[in-house]
């Protein structure tokens, strides 16, 4: 598939069908994390694979994955990541970013739905999964077989801003 197909494709979903990813498909998403780029290459995202029953009733007293049956916790250990010398600008948080979207764009291309979050109470995702110090949770990612309809990928004729809108070409 054209990348912008692919990308056209993906939605966020929210209702999952009971079935589990499969461990060749799980490792495929890991892959195309562990090959994100990410500043310098210092490599500072922690990926959380939550699976379980147990794990998942842990994740759902942070956030919503909507039952979802694989859900991934990416996260940003800040003593490794790069810092920009002009300002100290801690990346982390950026290549954490990057890093879920390769995840959530080779879900899709696996024929998996996804869902991302950013709404959930990191406290509880350190308390409940012990992170440790300085490895904050920037993002969830929701993965498994939709379960209903998915969005038209023709969507994004009326749901995006044209070009017009959010590109400047030298100056604002």
């Amino acid at each position: 598939m054209k990348f912008l197909e692919l990308a056209k494709k993906r939605c966020s979903v929210r209702k999952y069908e009971d079935k589990p990813v499969e461990q060749e498909k799980l490792e495929r998403i890991l892959e195309a994390a562990r090959v994100a780029p990410t500043a310098a290459n210092r490599q500072p995202h922690r990926i959380l694979v939550v699976k379980t029953a147990d794990g998942l009733a842990k994740l759902k007293k942070a956030g919503n994955v909507y039952e979802a049956p694989l859900a991934f916790v990416i996260c940003a250990d800040h003593a490794t990541s790069w810092k920009r010398p002009i300002d100290g600008k801690d990346v982390a948080d950026i290549d954490a970013t990057i890093v879920t979207t390769h995840m959530m764009l080779e879900a899709a291309d696996l024929g998996l739905d996804s869902i991302w979050v950013c709404f959930f109470d990191p406290a509880t995702i350190k308390n409940e999964f012990a992170l440790p110090e300085g490895v904050e949770p920037i993002n969830i990612l929701g993965i498994g077989y939709v379960a209903g309809d998915v969005k038209a990928p023709e969507r994004h004729e009326v749901d995006r801003k044209p070009l017009a809108e959010t590109v400047y070409y030298e100056t604002f």
